[in-house]
């Protein structure tokens, strides 16, 4: 992650905007739950529908 972070920062200011205008235009958004608190809660539901 620490390796992320500073590949972000090294790029220049035009490539980040650029990016993030990307992002934002892509319609393949992740599920907000995915996005805001990662992969566990996803985990959880289907252990939950698998157990049911």
């Amino acid at each position: 992650m620490t390796e992320q972070v500073v590949s972000y920062i090294d790029l220049p200011k035009e490539e980040r905007k650029k990016r993030k205008t990307d992002l934002k235009t892509q319609k393949n958004h992740p599920l907000i739950g995915n996005r805001w608190f990662g992969v566990l809660p996803v985990a959880i539901r289907f252990f939950f529908k698998k157990a049911n």
